[in-house]
C-alpha cells in the first residue's frame, strides 16, 4: 500500500514538473460570495495576484464582467467590478487570467475621448491601437532621468515669469472652487503646438455637460487634434474613477518612450482620493485620518513619480503632470491638499479674494512656487522676471499696510504705483495667450519702469499697442527674440525706441 502511495506522488510531482518545463498557464478558479456597489468578494482564487484581472463567467461559460483584484486575505479575495452593465450575482463563477489591466495606446488615440479602460465614447468609431500598457508601471529611477531644464510655455503671463513650468515637471495647481484651476490646464494645453507636445486631460468625476463643453472648446481652437481625453464622469463607478488617472498616465507614457513630450492633466485629483476612499470603505479596509485609508498618500504618489524628463540613452522623452486639487475654504493644510504639495515640485496657488478682486489669473504669489526656477525659463524671462517676484511679493505686503497709513514715504508710493502696473500687465483674459517673446517684451516695459507714467486703468491699453508697433516694426525685434532667446543690445535698442512714442500717447 506504502508503496502504491508513493508511486502516486511520484506521478504527481513529474506531471507538475512537465508543467513548469512546457510552460503551461494554470487557472485558479473560485465562486462569487458577495455582490454589492461595485463590490465583490470571492473565495478560492489562492493563487490570484495583486492588480490581476479576473473574468466573471455566466453558466454558458461566457465572460459576463471582469474584476480587479485590490484585497488579497486569509480566505477571500476582495474584486472591484469594472465593467457593470451585466449584472454579477452570488454564486457566479470567477477565474483568474494571469493577467495585469492594461489600456490600448498608439497614434490612433490622439483625438479621441475614451473612458478609464481606453474604449471609445465619443461616437467616432473603434480605437486603433498600437500596443497595451499596463496602467501600473514602476517611476523611472534616477539614473533614467535627466534635470528639468527645457520650458513648457503655458502662454500666461504669470505663470510663465513666477512660477515656470519645465518638460518633466509636477506643478499642482490648487485652489477653491470656481478660480480658474481647469481654465488653466486647458489655457497651457491650447498653447502646446500640434506634434511638439501630446497632451493628455483627465476628468475624474465631472459632470457630463462640462466635459462636453470642455470638448467643444478644444474643438473650437484646433487643440483636440493633439490631445487625448480619458474621461470617467461623476455618472461612472468610483472603480472607473479611481483608474482614469493611472490609465491617463499610462497611455502618457507609451508616447513618453517614443522620445514624445507628454503634458498630462488631472481634473481632479480631490475627487479621484474620494474614490479610493469609496472603494476603500467597501473593501472593508482600516479607515484613517477623514476616512481615509492609510495608503492614501501611496495612492498619488505613484501616480506623479511616474511624470519625468528621461536621459538620452533612455529615449529623451519626458511627461509633465498638472494634478489639480481643490481646496475647502481656502485651507491649504488639509489632509489631500498638503500630501500632494509633499510629493510634488511646486504649486500654483490661486486666490478667491484675488479672483473676485478681478486679479486673473488670481495666482497669489506668496503661496505659489516652482521648485525648478529660472531653469525652466529661456534666459530672456529669466533677466526681465529675476526680481518681479520678490517686487510683486513686497506690493502685496506693503498693500495691506498702506490701509491703515494716512501718510506714506515717496519710495513707499512709488512701489506701490510700479506694484498696481506689474499686477495689470500680468492680468489675461480666458484662452487669450501670449507667445514667450511677446510676454518678455510687456515684463520688460514694467520692470524697467516705462508704464510708471500711464495711468492703471490705461496699462493694458498702452501695453497692446507697445506690441502692436513691434509687431510692424521692420527690425522684427519679437522674431529675432523668439530665435535668440535672450536680450542683445539690438533688442533691448530696438524695445526702447518703440516705448518711448507709446508712452507719450497714453499719458494723458
Amino acid at each position: 500500500m506504502a508503496d502504491s502511495s508513493t508511486a502516486i506522488l511520484r506521478d504527481i510531482e513529474a506531471a507538475m514538473t512537465g508543467i513548469e518545463k512546457t510552460g503551461r498557464a494554470t487557472m485558479n478558479v473560485g465562486t462569487i460570495l458577495e455582490v454589492g456597489d461595485g463590490i465583490a468578494r470571492a473565495d478560492g482564487l489562492s493563487d490570484a495576484m495583486a492588480s490581476e484581472v479576473v473574468d466573471v463567467i455566466d453558466n454558458k461559460g461566457n465572460v459576463k464582467a471582469q474584476g480587479l483584484v485590490m484585497n488579497l486575505e486569509m480566505m477571500e479575495v476582495g474584486l472591484v467590478l469594472l465593467d457593470q452593465e451585466t449584472p454579477v450575482n452570488e454564486g457566479d463563477t470567477v477565474k483568474t487570467t494571469g493577467t495585469v489591466l492594461s489600456v490600448p495606446a498608439g497614434n490612433g488615440i490622439i483625438g479621441r475621448v475614451v473612458d478609464a479602460l481606453g474604449r471609445p465614447i465619443d461616437g467616432k468609431g473603434a480605437v486603433k491601437k498600437e500596443k497595451d500598457m499596463p496602467i501600473e508601471c514602476v517611476a523611472p529611477g534616477v539614473i533614467a532621468r535627466q534635470p528639468v531644464s527645457v520650458p513648457l510655455q503655458t502662454g500666461i503671463r504669470a505663470i510663465d515669469a513666477l512660477v515656470p513650468i519645465g518638460r518633466g515637471q509636477r506643478e499642482l495647481i490648487i485652489g477653491d472652487r470656481g478660480v480658474g484651476k481647469t481654465t488653466i490646464a486647458i489655457d497651457t494645453i491650447m498653447n502646446q503646438k500640434p506634434g511638439d507636445v501630446v497632451c493628455i486631460y483627465t476628468a475624474i468625476g465631472q459632470r457630463a455637460n462640462k466635459l462636453a463643453q470642455l470638448v467643444q472648446v478644444l474643438e473650437e481652437h484646433n487643440s483636440l487634434n493633439h490631445t487625448i481625453i480619458v474621461a470617467a464622469t461623476a455618472n461612472d463607478p468610483a472603480s472607473m474613477q479611481f483608474l482614469a488617472p493611472y490609465a491617463a498616465t499610462a497611455i502618457g507614457e507609451y508616447f513618453m518612450g517614443l522620445g514624445k513630450d507628454v503634458l498630462l492633466v488631472y481634473d481632479d485629483l480631490s475627487k479621484h482620493a474620494w474614490s479610493y476612499r469609496q472603494l476603500s470603505i467597501l473593501l472593508r479596509r482600516p479607515s484613517g485620518r477623514e476616512a481615509y485609508p492609510g495608503d492614501v498618500f501611496y495612492l498619488h504618489a505613484r501616480l506623479l513619480e511616474r511624470a519625468a524628463r528621461l536621459s538620452k540613452d533612455f529615449g529623451g522623452g519626458s511627461m509633465t503632470a498638472l494634478p489639480i486639487i481643490e481646496t475647502q475654504a481656502s485651507d491649504v493644510s488639509a489632509y489631500i491638499p498638503t500630501n500632494v504639495i509633499s510629493i510634488t515640485d511646486g504649486q500654483i496657488y490661486l486666490n478667491p479674494d484675488l479672483f473676485y478682486a478681478g486679479v486673473r489669473p488670481a495666482i497669489d504669489v506668496g503661496l505659489s512656487v516652482s521648485r525648478v526656477g529660472g531653469n525652466a525659463q529661456i534666459p530672456a524671462m529669466k533677466k526681465v522676471a529675476g526680481s518681479l517676484r520678490l517686487s510683486l511679493a513686497q506690493y502685496r505686503a506693503l498693500e495691506a499696510f498702506a490701509q491703515f497709513a494716512s501718510d506714506l514715504e515717496k519710495e513707499t508710493k512709488e512701489q506701490l504705483d510700479r506694484g498696481r502696473r506689474v499686477t495689470e500687465i500680468l492680468k489675461q483674459k480666458q484662452h487669450e495667450l501670449a507667445p514667450v517673446e511677446e510676454q518678455v517684451a510687456i515684463i520688460w516695459a514694467a520692470t524697467q519702469g516705462y508704464l510708471d507714467t500711464v495711468p492703471v486703468e490705461k496699462v493694458l491699453l498702452a501695453a497692446d499697442a507697445f506690441l502692436n508697433a513691434l509687431k510692424t516694426n521692420k527690425d522684427k525685434p519679437l522674431a529675432s527674440l523668439a530665435k535668440e532667446k535672450t536680450l542683445t543690445d539690438d533688442i533691448v535698442s530696438n524695445l526702447k525706441s518703440t516705448i518711448g512714442s507709446i508712452i507719450e500717447e497714453h499719458q494723458a
